[in-house]
């Protein structure tokens, strides 16, 4: 006999609970940061469950146990977010800490969820002594030059970590880069790109698209010429070699299908890329990372991904010409090490 939806409902939901309770060391989660809606969306998730009560296993056995509030010191729109994150994240049972040592002398795992990317590196440096694997919420830093210092001092420190927006996880995005329509040739992929002035142009939004183009094209781009389209709109084109080329182009927020999109075309078809599938296929990487000890998105591409968006900040200041990556890298490594 089939249950109604609502009690098969219920019984999942009941299921999540008995889980978190019956769990003899139930994982704590810390979050640093709250002046950005993930931290209220993936606190709903690990306290309260997932949207879909099917979806239970794929988170139980973590909550949000701790949050230290201070985020963005100076820019508006992400300030004025931490009284009102702060609050619905307290009705979620969590505990507001005054520092990030506090924080991570009570949790197992950290989500780093600070808008900013610039406070990522100073706030990063506690946990990484704490040994916490820790996710890192885009844009992974401020600069091309502290990607490399968090990397360098993760490394260093031996810790798990890993850097993504959600649109990485998207199912149809996901299928081509395990090689649904073979090796990828050619992709495009769009979002919103709206500019934050202390953040290289496509670090504060641009990155959503941009990440949806290196899960399918993956590494190995070696340049990129960044134009405006006719409707004034960032471009970005990429060269990979061998004839395979990337391209990210923002889009209206208000474009018709949404924003979110694009196409790839493989050696044996074409398939769409780039949609929103929400908040909770991040978190599950995220989750699958603090229960296996292995990162989703390695350190190697991650680094390349920001390279590719200092490197279309300075085609821009080249007046669009052609830029090589590797020169990119190579300056701010010089940079980091006092050149």
């Amino acid at each position: 006999m089939r249950l109604p939806r609502l009690v098969r409902q219920a019984a999942c939901a009941a299921a999540f609970v008995t889980s978190l309770c019956a769990a003899e060391t139930p994982k704590r989660v810390g979050i640093i940061g709250l002046d950005t809606s993930h931290v209220v969306a993936f606190t709903t998730v690990l306290n309260q469950g997932p949207k879909n009560p099917a979806d239970v296993a794929k988170f139980a056995g973590f909550r949000v146990t701790h949050a230290f509030a201070q985020g963005s010191k100076d820019i508006p729109g992400s300030t004025s977010r931490v009284p009102e994150y702060t609050e619905k994240l307290k009705g979620m049972g969590v505990e507001i800490v005054d520092s990030i040592e506090k924080l991570c002398a009570q949790v197992d795992f950290v989500l780093l969820e600070s808008n900013d990317g610039r406070v990522h590196l100073e706030q990063i440096l506690p946990v990484l002594k704490a040994g916490k694997t820790v996710f890192i919420d885009k844009p992974i830093a401020g600069s091309l030059t502290d990607v490399i210092r968090i990397q360098e001092a993760a490394k260093k420190a031996g810790v798990v970590h890993f850097c993504s927006s959600s649109l990485r996880f998207a199912a149809g995005t996901q299928a081509v880069a395990r090689g649904s329509i073979g090796k990828v040739k050619t992709a495009t992929a769009t979002s919103p790109a709206s500019l934050e002035p202390h953040h290289p142009d496509l670090y504060w939004y641009g990155v959503h698209g941009c990440e949806s183009l290196y899960a399918v094209m993956g590494t190995g781009c070696v340049s990129l010429k960044r134009e405006m389209t006719p409707e004034g709109q960032i471009q970005v084109t990429g060269n990979w070699g061998d004839g395979r080329v990337g391209i990210f182009r923002e889009a209206d927020r208000k474009a018709k299908g949404g924003p979110y999109g694009g196409k790839a075309v493989g050696d044996k078809g074409e398939a769409d890329i780039g949609k929103f599938d929400g908040y909770e296929v991040l978190l599950e990487a995220v989750v699958k990372m603090f229960r296996t000890g292995k990162a989703p998105v390695s350190p190697e591409e991650t680094l390349e991904l920001y390279t590719f968006m200092e490197a279309a900040d300075e085609s821009k200041r080249l007046g669009g010409a052609e830029v090589k990556l590797a020169d990119v890298l190579a300056k701010a490594r010089a940079e980091v090490a006092g050149k």
